[in-house]
């Protein structure tokens, strides 16, 4: 190797030859001089300081609620029983076993990430799983060591910490969603691509306000027009895609969205994420798989390729015959207060018109059986036929017949539906096995004769008493949005997102919206 060779050999350590140390060339060392790694700015720092901050809460209630759990099965047998000294040291190893195993497998199953916090029922599962399986572990030890107390820990601290969990991370989840209305712990966002695939991404992240996205602004592939309009609500358009990271700096955005990238740029998405270092916390990719729901989709890179896989959903197996446990299981519980409230619901009804106390009506079932659906009657006997007198003041939309101020419902009807008490008689429905408890809604023999080919795909599953049609707004929701909920239901439901569909049922009962 010769002096002049050894000047190019490498950057940033000294240049050897056969003589010693040689200078390198000016150039070399000016380009060194001028490489510096991406530096944080203020934006990006304040979204790590609100994510730690956050994360810190979640982790204090965590560690409150695991020690006070895990201490509860031996504090009540110590309360219970003559106090021995051999039972206070048991009583102490076993909370000393269960609370740092707990705490480590919450820790490991990321259940204060970042990518989940907030998220509902994602977070949920995580804590739920990360539970479970610190009990698996915690079981195995105390067989092995053969401990005591294990069944005492799996009796009470299990279910009663799982649920103290749960109520701790919906309750920082209440309180993240009402500082977010005020414009705290949101992701300031800036979207970039085509016009209408911004305006889409924008529609999506604006409608549930509950989502943390502040958008910012947009960059499109057009430099034209200066805003768009989306919902009645103008957003500024900054500039093009390719100035997307010198406007995510001036604007301070924590967050690029790219609703697609320009078609004649391969390299777009790679060289931005490099643009946006130190700037902006993620780089978020919209993938055109609409409605598709995350458990369904896992990406596997092969060879630097990165492929999308998206699960063919099933209707049938081991999952349907769980949802079938659990409607039982749900009907038998619901049905023992329907049972109780019946009497009084059909005295009121019987009081106020003098009619029958139920409504039967022919609804269309899984695979387009029918069966007769049961439900208090909200209406006067009449309403069939006074039907075709109201159809030109239809205010529902597509097959839907809906009115407002329909003047077929009785008094006590308008509170049974207010309050979705009228649809309390289908858990019957439910345990004969022609719904489920959660699942689209039931539609009319009528309303099949309007479906296209894509709405059939609501049939391939039971009908619901709620659903996701019922917590998303109910009657004030367009045909195209009923719709499409309902196929978003069907192909990704699982017992979790179910679970959290009757929580915001109850909610809704409560505090009702579009229920007429």
């Amino acid at each position: 190797m010769t002096a002049v060779d050894a000047t190019t050999a490498g950057v940033g350590a000294d240049p050897i030859s056969i003589f010693g140390p040689v200078a390198a060339p000016r150039a070399v060392w000016e380009n060194v001089g001028t490489t510096v790694a991406p530096r944080v700015l203020p934006a990006l720092e304040r979204r790590r300081l609100w994510e730690r901050r956050y994360s810190r809460l979640l982790a204090l209630t965590d560690s409150v609620i695991v020690l006070l759990v895990s201490a509860l099965p031996g504090a009540l047998d110590l309360l219970l029983t003559p106090v021995v000294a051999g039972d206070v040291l048991n009583v102490a190893r076993v909370t000393a076993l269960t609370t740092p195993v707990w705490l480590v497998m919450l820790a490991a199953f990321h259940t204060r990430s970042t990518q989940i916090v907030g998220s509902g029922s994602t977070e949920y599962k995580r804590v739920a799983h990360a539970t479970g399986f610190a009990f698996g572990i915690l079981a195995i030890l105390f067989i092995v060591f053969q401990w005591q107390g294990v069944r005492e820990q799996l009796i009470v601290a299990l279910p009663i910490g799982l649920v103290g969990l749960l109520v701790g991370r919906w309750s920082w989840r209440k309180w993240l969603i009402r500082q977010r209305r005020f414009g705290h712990y949101a992701t300031r966002t800036l979207i970039a691509g085509k016009p209408k695939d911004v305006e889409y991404v924008i529609r999506s992240l604006t409608r549930d306000g509950n989502l943390g996205y502040t958008v910012l602004g947009a960059a499109t592939t057009q430099p034209t027009p200066d805003e768009l309009t989306v919902d009645g609500r103008a957003y500024r358009v900054v500039g093009t895609m390719d100035t997307v990271a010198v406007h995510a700096r001036e604007l301070g955005a924590d967050s690029i969205v790219v609703a697609s990238r320009p078609d004649d740029d391969p390299d777009f998405i790679r060289r931005l994420s490099w643009d946006l270092e130190g700037t902006a916390a993620e780089l978020i990719l919209s993938s055109p798989l609409t409605d598709v729901a995350g458990p369904r989709i896992s990406l596997r890179p092969i060879d630097g390729l990165p492929l999308i896989h998206v699960r063919i959903p099933t209707f049938e197996g081991g999952i349907h015959m769980l949802k079938r446990a659990m409607d039982v299981f749900v009907a038998v519980l619901a049905l023992i207060p329907v049972a109780m409230v019946t009497p009084l619901i059909a005295l009121l009804i019987k009081l106020d018109d003098g009619g029958p106390t139920f409504f039967h009506q022919v609804r269309i079932g899984r695979d387009g059986r029918e069966f007769r659906i049961l439900k208090f009657r909200t209406m006067r006997t009449t309403a069939e036929q006074e039907l075709a007198a109201l159809r030109d003041a239809n205010e529902g939309s597509g097959p839907l017949f809906k009115l407002k101020r329909d003047p077929r419902i009785t008094r006590v009807g308008a509170v049974l539906r207010k309050f979705s008490l009228d649809e309390l008689p289908q858990f019957w429905n439910v345990l004969r096995g022609e719904m489920s408890v959660v699942g689209p809604r039931p539609p009319l023999p009528s309303e099949i004769t309007a479906y296209d080919g894509t709405v059939y795909r609501r049939l391939y599953i039971k009908p619901g008493i709620t659903g996701l049609w019922q917590v998303s707004g109910r009657s004030d929701l367009s045909w195209d949005e009923s719709v499409r909920l309902d196929l978003r239901y069907v192909e990704n439901w699982s017992v979790m997102s179910d679970l959290m569909i009757m929580w915001r049922t109850a909610q809704a009962m409560v505090r009702p919206k579009g229920a007429y």
